[in-house]
């Protein structure tokens, strides 16, 4: 049956050497930590805004306006769509809107740290879905990065931990972005990061005014409003999320998740820095043990592996 490869070696379209294939791998996967480096520092932006609005008239305007700016840069691209890219699109973005949308409502209900908890728990879903409807093989080495940034992300976290409705429907947003992250891996290989980008935010936004219209969609004029809103359409929406399609292309999605879990540690060091939060232990372990976590998805030593 040939060879089959670790999965770092699947990723690459040069699998032949290990050593060039770590070099491919490096920028999608430093890219992908500078997505959770702007994504951790929304937490304290997104705080503020939505005391001014609601949460899904907030998300609308965002993803919105992300679209648009997407649009505008490449605007015949959309042109050309096929109907296959265009139905990956619209399944990626009901998936990503239903991981928003099951997150904010859910952190009504729990908090914050629960909810960043809960949510890094996609960590530990997306192989196991990859295992099961692509039947990718998980090694020992990746299951170890993903109980060691599990363990991270609990001591970061839980105080006190009970399972309620806020809690439940943050899980049900760790399952969405782990199918999210499963699927986006496989659609996005075949290229055109852009367009598929394009078409998932469009469909956020969307749905989210969809949900919003009902009530009316509410938003201030104040600027206070919207310079953050406007910075984090822009940044921690159109630009992080077409370098998270074009990283997914090179990298395994089980890699993916790990590297994602950075996302509440940089939460965790933005509101040392910004909110004046008190730097604990527990928040200093948790976060070696995420770094550890990543290290060993993608940086330890790469070997291949034969089946029969």
């Amino acid at each position: 049956m040939g060879t089959a490869t670790s999965e770092y070696e699947q990723a690459s379209p040069h699998a032949g050497s290990s050593s060039l294939s770590r070099k491919l791998n490096l920028a999608p996967l430093l890219s992908l930590v500078g997505v959770t480096v702007v994504w951790g520092g929304t937490f304290v932006v997104v705080k503020d805004v939505t005391l001014q609005t609601s949460p899904v008239d907030f998300l609308a305007v965002r993803f919105l306006i992300a679209t648009v700016v997407l649009m505008s840069l490449r605007p015949r691209r959309l042109a050309n769509l096929s109907r296959k890219k265009l139905g990956h699109g619209v399944l990626l973005g009901l998936m990503l809107c239903g991981a928003y949308i099951a997150q904010t409502y859910g952190q009504q209900y729990t908090s914050a740290s629960i909810s960043g908890f809960i949510t890094g728990l996609a960590v530990v879903i997306t192989p196991v879905l990859a295992g099961v409807f692509l039947r990718k093989r998980i090694g020992l080495t990746c299951w170890c990065s993903v109980v060691t940034a599990t363990i991270g992300l609990a001591v970061m976290s839980i105080r006190d931990f009970t399972v309620g409705f806020g809690e439940s429907l943050t899980l049900l947003c760790a399952l969405f972005l782990a199918i999210h992250i499963v699927a986006l891996g496989e659609w996005s290989k075949t290229g055109d990061a852009h367009t598929l980008t394009v078409i998932q935010l469009g469909v956020v936004g969307l749905v989210c005014i969809a949900l919003g219209a009902p009530d009316g969609i509410t938003l201030p004029t104040t600027w206070s409003f919207w310079i953050p809103v406007i910075g984090l359409a822009v940044l921690a929406t159109s630009v992080a999320y077409l370098v998270q399609t074009w990283a997914q292309a090179r990298l395994p999605a089980s890699a993916v998740a790990v590297v994602l879990t950075l996302e509440p540690v940089f939460a965790g060091v933005f509101g040392v820095v910004i909110d004046n939060d008190e730097l604990t232990l527990r928040i200093v372990i948790g976060a070696v043990l995420v770094l550890s976590a990543m290290y060993l998805a993608e940086f330890r030593p790469k070997s291949t592996i034969s089946s029969p």
